[in-house]
């Protein structure tokens, strides 16, 4: 499966604008800037939810996104400070025994 073209947040914008702003359809504008229909559909789609958050950059995410991200992170290293602490219980036990 190859991966499609990255487009940087001026062109996003742009092509949002165009649609919204100027009136232009999807078609059109997708013609215009040689971008897949698809492709600025969803962009209008994730304008219309998240407003000017929609476009926020490479490798960045957005607050909510970041946020569970942090929460996995943190449980994950809490469940491997579990397992080395429960190592350590069982050779602590058995050696006085």
């Amino acid at each position: 499966m190859t991966r499609g073209r990255r487009y940087d947040q001026q062109v996003k914008e742009e092509a949002v604008s165009l649609v919204i702003n100027n009136g232009k359809s999807i078609a059109a504008v997708s013609r215009e800037l040689e971008i897949p229909k698809s492709t600025v559909g969803k962009w209008i789609e994730d304008y219309k939810a998240n407003g000017t958050a929609a476009f926020i950059g490479s490798g960045n995410l957005r607050e909510n996104q970041q946020e569970v991200r942090d929460l996995q992170k943190k449980m994950r290293d809490l469940e491997e400070e579990n397992k080395i602490l429960k190592k350590a219980m069982r050779i602590f036990t058995n050696d006085q025994k």
